[in-house]
């Protein structure tokens, strides 16, 4: 917002981050709307875990209490393996198509732990000669919150990246198709899914689903602090106080992520959007479909022509539900 031109070239990388035409302005108020609907939840489901009466107490709970962290490394490996096990024991009722590559649990090395992220997935070798890995920070576990785990878990491996990407591998459609990875479309899967855990009954407790809705705190702020730096003239300390104020995170995780978003304008704009039109589609076949809506056929037309734009996912559920109405 603070160089020549900025504001269409702002335009541009939104666009081209979340392969719609959404408006910055209109991506900052979606962040807004989100936030807002999540308070009722955090109040009714911190409400009875926690015994906090309002947002901002259970904000701190979540972000201070040593009680709410892991003790040790192990554990931090433990719990990654449980969730993944869950998961994977369920997905035959929620999907027809299921890939045949391995997703396994690993420790990130101690030479990278210090300094990387809390996790992150691996795709597959596309000849087969790696699994699908899902690389788990168990550095300092004191760090890490318990009730995020299983959101993590859920997002980085089964059902969410791993299937996605190693369904993509092993489609019959041309190398570059199999490889491509459209941002909105590969991360607003893996989003979509964490919530999707939820309805395939893989959360351990409520204390779990409170890491569900701590991430779609997250992933909404984005929205509004990427759209506020780089449309609105923020400054990176508006952008913490705001992310302080309506997530759970921690200060330095926050730091690191509006540093992020100054960095990568445009970039953090694609999860949130990208799993709200994969909603949106769900809802509108859904509707149009009644009784005749079947969850896994959904899933298998969302998944079976690789990552694609959210312009071309659009046109494509339509077209899968109009063939089911017929």
């Amino acid at each position: 917002s603070w160089i020549e031109d900025g504001d269409l070239i702002y335009r541009d990388l939104a666009a081209t981050n979340t392969t719609t035409d959404l408006s910055p302005e209109r991506l900052h108020e979606m962040g807004i709307e989100v936030i807002s609907r999540l308070e009722d939840e955090y109040r009714q489901l911190a409400g009875e875990v926690l015994g906090e009466p309002d947002v901002v107490s259970i904000f701190e709970r979540l972000r201070s209490d040593p009680d709410l962290r892991f003790r040790k490394s192990s554990d931090v490996f433990v719990a990654a393996e449980a969730a993944l096990r869950r998961a994977q024991a369920a997905v035959p009722n929620w999907f027809g198509r299921l890939p045949t590559t391995e997703c396994v649990v690993r420790e990130i090395p101690p030479i990278e732990a210090p300094t990387t992220t809390i996790a992150y997935y691996m795709p597959p070798a596309i000849d087969g000669s790696r699994p699908g890995t899902y690389w788990i920070n168990t550095y300092e576990p004191e760090t890490r919150p318990t009730y995020e785990c299983e959101a993590l878990a859920f997002h980085e491996s089964v059902p969410g990246h791993h299937f996605q990407i190693a369904l993509a591998q092993e489609l019959d459609l041309p190398r570059f198709r199999r490889l491509a990875e459209f941002t909105a479309f590969v991360e607003g899967w893996a989003l979509y899914t964490e919530r999707l855990a939820d309805e395939m009954g893989l959360y351990s407790g409520d204390l779990a689903r409170l890491g569900m809705l701590s991430f779609d705190s997250w992933r909404a702020c984005r929205l509004v602090v990427d759209t506020g730096i780089h449309a609105m003239g923020w400054s990176r300390d508006r952008a913490v106080g705001f992310m302080r104020d309506n997530s759970p995170l921690a200060l330095n995780n926050i730091e690191n992520e509006v540093d992020r978003y100054i960095a990568m304008p445009g970039q953090a704009l694609a999860y949130m959007v990208g799993r709200l039109e994969i909603e949106r589609l769900r809802a509108g076949a859904e509707a149009k479909l009644g009784a005749e809506f079947n969850v896994m056929g959904f899933h298998d037309a969302l998944l079976e022509h690789g990552s694609v734009p959210l312009s071309t996912l659009s046109r494509l559920i339509d077209e899968w539900a109009e063939k089911q109405a017929t």
